[in-house]
């Protein structure tokens, strides 16, 4: 092999593939060397790993997601990365089953079960400890008692215990996970004393009436003695929500937007995954929930702010000038779920968003026309429509409010989303207009609205 000793441009030369007999790199005239030649053996290594990969990815989609999980189950940023692409993918990852689930990631039909090594927290110790004492020990646990009571807490401590609670490993057994974090220093305490006392031969008062009742399994004897968990509401969706992704990483029994994903497809919203596929410039609209906010004060000493941005897809990142920050300031909250409109900015090999406008996504409104089938295709009617919708359409870079069309037949009801260049700036002053025209119209909240296609 030689050794290279320095190097030098030779601008732009002509590239070929050159079979090397026993080296990557040969020498050129007047002592250069040129390097990064692949051999053919080389390359063809390459191609043939290449398609293996591609071939079980098409053929086998959810055991190869399922086999890239486990490779990088000690990467948060690659795992949530792989599950974002197994969304894309219809293939579902379930949260982790204190019951079910394995060291690594478990394909079931077309569904993924989390891993316990891609839960932080819960080291190698702890997970072979949980496996053994469901494996080896009394099969799958009954309770989180059960649990703590099966399991050695020295092993299995409470960190871990909260942070599988956190992300839903108990939820199967005991889905109010406020009432589990409390009771930890309770039902762990109870389980220690058991411990000692099987350890010392002892038991006591309950204990020995359990012994000797002739009815009940072994198992229900324990349960006779459990302590009784603190009562107490759980937490809300969103409290529950916001604790897994803080514990785990990222959601992963659910996701806060996913619930009105079908209501917002009216504002023709892209995926934060699609932003890198759009032209520069690309005026857009998207559904985010803000992951963080950095307000700063650019060199004129006007406010802006760096945001970060998520949805059921991935994560973006956006920038507010001065002009549109003060406008949208007070939304600029963590964990806020916006509509928000904006331009396509590409820098640098980076994609990010130029946000110009912010809504909460409750507030979003709309404004629905009730049309007669015979109505619908009037064509004096259309024209009448039109001409109303467009008059009161504002400025161009302001129009965010979506008109819908409800026409009404003999038998069913049919949605239709007009398209964008009749949507207008403002919807109650839009309606009255409408209504003094003779159209039944009305505004109301996007949200609430499930049942509407999105047929132009």
């Amino acid at each position: 092999m030689v050794k290279i000793v320095s190097r030098k441009s030779l601008g732009i030369q002509k590239v070929y593939d050159i079979g090397v007999e026993t080296e990557h790199n040969f020498l050129l005239a007047n002592g250069l060397v040129a390097s990064n030649c692949f051999n053919k053996s080389h390359s063809t290594a390459y191609a043939y790993v290449t398609y293996q990969t591609a071939y079980l990815k098409a053929n086998y989609p959810v055991e190869y997601m399922t086999a890239l999980l486990t490779a990088n189950s000690d990467n948060k940023d690659k795992v949530e990365k792989y599950r974002e692409n197994c969304q894309k993918m219809n293939i579902e990852v379930k949260p982790p089953d204190i019951n079910h689930s394995e060291r690594d990631f478990t394909p079931i039909g077309n569904q993924i079960l989390f891993g316990f090594s891609a839960v932080p927290t819960v080291g190698e110790g702890a997970i072979e400890n949980i496996l053994n004492a469901r494996e080896k020990a009394g099969g799958t646990f009954k309770s989180f008692a059960d649990f703590c009571q099966r399991v050695d807490l020295r092993v299995v401590n409470s960190r871990a215990l909260e942070t599988l609670i956190y992300c839903g490993a108990f939820d199967k057994i005991h889905n109010n996970r406020k009432q589990l974090i409390e009771s930890i220093e309770l039902v762990t305490k109870w389980a220690q004393n058991r411990a000692k006392e099987k350890e010392s031969g002892q038991l006591n008062l309950f204990d020995f009436a359990a012994n000797n009742s002739s009815v009940g399994k072994e198992e229900d004897k324990v349960f006779e003695t459990e302590p009784t968990l603190p009562n107490t509401d759980d937490y809300s969706v969103q409290e529950k929500l916001k604790l897994e992704k803080e514990h785990l990483g990222f959601y992963v029994s659910d996701h806060p937007l996913k619930s009105i994903a079908d209501a917002v497809q009216i504002l023709s919203p892209i995926n934060l995954s699609a932003l890198s596929e759009q032209k520069s410039k690309q005026k857009v609209s998207a559904v985010v929930m803000l992951d963080s906010v950095k307000k700063i004060i650019n060199k004129n000493g006007n406010p802006m702010a760096f945001v970060q941005m998520e949805d059921v897809s991935g994560q973006a990142d956006g920038v507010i000038f001065s002009s549109t920050y003060e406008r949208i300031e007070s939304l600029l909250n963590e964990d806020a779920c916006l509509i928000i409109w904006g331009k396509v900015e590409r820098r640098d090999d980076k994609v990010q968003l130029i946000v110009e406008d912010a809504e909460p996504v409750d507030k979003v409104r709309m404004v629905t026309i009730e049309l007669s089938a015979s109505e619908a295709i009037d064509t004096a009617v259309q024209q009448k429509l039109k001409s109303i919708l467009q008059e009161r359409s504002g400025e161009k870079n302001k129009i965010k409010v979506p008109v819908v069309a409800i026409i009404n037949g003999d038998r069913m009801r049919q949605f239709v989303r007009l398209g964008q260049k009749y949507w207008v700036q403002e919807d109650r002053s839009t309606v009255e207009y409408l209504t003094n025209a003779g159209f039944t119209a009305r505004t109301q909240s996007l949200i609430r609205e499930q049942g509407i296609g999105n047929r132009e």
